[in-house]
């Protein structure tokens, strides 16, 4: 027999927690904490469009454009007016994305969730807010080619910059360009994509520029440099990719949301060098265009302003106006309604702009907050809309409203009714489709689930005018 165990030991023996032998509890399903937030999507009607290619309209863009005059002698006829017709089109494109499930998995998940169905789920999700990105920034049209070089100055103090010559290089980006590059990952050049099917690779452009020629610092002394550079603004580019460093050692060193940057310091090692970029790669020809490139188009008749360069590395920012409005806003809304008797009925900005806007009219003179003595109250203001002076009848309140993929530095303006009777324009802006969302379940060829979701359609803006864009808007 084996020796008795000891008493302490005794007191020891048992099951606790600490076993080991208890069960997991597992919530089921999966929680989905991701954001789904597509505000363009979901106000955007969707209609269907019929066969071909693409879909095509005339537009009617003036009427008795020659402003002739309505009286006549006693007995005579009027001269005939001439009427501005013009043709437009929109080709037809195919958005979706793919995933896959292994057999293995779908097997591992029983009792826990349906894989499959939240795996359709979440594709759905995704290729939603993948159409919100295409529809506000999606880039067919416009080229941002090569930017101007940037004009470059030095500080002797201020920063901690060291002796040297170093050269200055700038690239402009698109919002795809801009939503998918970072100082970790460098910039997005062409993008090449092997398909799911095993297919032939397609690629398409990642929505940079080509790079701007090198403009060089000079010979600087001392360990106290300060680098500042600006270029001229870039049609359709909502933010600026920043290369610096000695020759041949130009890397990646800010991205910003101005058309300036000033530099204290220089990262030398671990960031893209200027030389990866090897062209321009600004439009996706895969791509229909979306709210900001139908503006930007040449011709497109858009109120465009780019604000001044202002100060370096800051930018101009939006002003206050005595009014207690915005008075870059206001000088849109004065255009609109002096060209075409509009109102914008919604503004999109970033989080960076409605937090400006809300201070500059909360301080602004003709400022006033109501109260009332003794009560409580809710601390902080935000500004939910604009009034629009500038119409006829009652001013409208124009909705300010933060969009989660418009980055800092750049405001659209929308028009979602035309105050024009009987204009044939039911949908100021539609998504005209020949397919709506659609899943597909691919035949089996290796041991997954492979699935797809699709659309096929266009972005079709019939009144391009009616779009208003402010940008290189300073955060100040």
């Amino acid at each position: 027999m084996g020796k008795p165990m000891p008493a302490d030991a005794l007191k020891k023996a048992g099951v606790t927690q600490a076993t080991g032998l208890v069960a997991y509890d597992l919530q089921a399903p999966a929680k989905n904490l991701f954001p789904v937030l597509t505000p363009i999507r979901n106000r955007t009607p969707r209609v269907s469009g019929g066969g071909g290619t693409s879909t095509n309209w005339k537009a009617v863009v003036g009427i008795n454009t020659a402003g002739l005059r309505g009286f006549v002698p006693e007995g005579e006829r009027n001269g005939v007016v001439t009427t501005d017709v013009q043709d437009k089109s929109a080709p037809y494109r195919t958005l979706g994305l793919e995933d896959s499930i292994t057999f293995e998995a779908e097997r591992a998940a029983v009792g826990f969730e349906d894989v499959r169905a939240t795996q359709a789920q979440r594709l759905l999700w995704a290729t939603m807010i993948e159409e919100e990105i295409a529809d506000l920034g999606g880039n067919y049209t416009v080229q941002l080619g090569t930017p101007s070089a940037p004009t470059v100055t030095t500080e002797a103090s201020g920063g901690s910059i060291g002796a040297g010559t170093y050269n200055v290089i700038v690239v402009a980006l698109t919002l795809y360009g801009y939503l998918s590059s970072s100082l970790s990952g460098g910039v997005v050049g062409q993008v090449s994509v092997t398909p799911a099917s095993g297919g032939s690779p397609f690629t398409y452009g990642g929505g940079s520029s080509n790079k701007s020629n090198a403009t060089s610092t000079g010979a600087i002394t001392g360990s106290t440099n300060v680098i500042k550079a600006k270029v001229t603004p870039v049609t359709g580019a909502v933010a600026y990719a920043w290369y610096v460093g000695t020759s041949g050692n130009e890397v990646l060193q800010a991205i910003t949301t101005v058309n300036s940057v000033v530099l204290t310091s220089l990262v030398t090692s671990g960031r893209q060098n200027a030389s990866a970029i090897t062209g321009d790669n600004s439009r996706n020809l895969l791509s229909y265009d979306g709210i900001l490139y139908q503006a930007w188009t040449s011709g497109s008749g858009a109120y465009i302003k780019v604000m001044p360069d202002g100060t370096l590395g800051t930018g101009t920012g939006l002003s206050a106006s005595s009014d207690g409005g915005i008075t870059e806003i206001n000088e849109m809304f004065r255009w609109m309604w002096d060209k075409y008797r509009l109102s914008p009925t919604r503004i999109y900005v970033n989080a960076q702009e409605a937090d400006n806007i809300t201070k500059k009219v909360l301080t602004a003179s003709a400022a006033q907050i109501p109260y009332v003595t003794g009560m409580e109250f809710t601390a902080g203001m935000r500004v939910k809309s604009l009034l629009n002076r500038f119409a006829m009848g009652v001013a409208p309140e124009v909705p300010l409203e933060i969009h989660p993929n418009l980055p800092p530095g750049t405001l659209v303006a929308v028009t979602e009714q035309l105050p024009y009777p009987i204009n044939g324009v039911p949908n100021v802006m539609e998504m005209r489709l020949r397919q709506d969302y659609y899943q597909i379940e691919w035949p089996q060829r290796t041991r997954k689930y492979e699935s797809g979701v699709y659309f096929d359609g266009v972005f079709a803006h019939y009144f391009p005018p009616s779009i208003g864009i402010i940008t290189n808007i300073g955060n100040a």
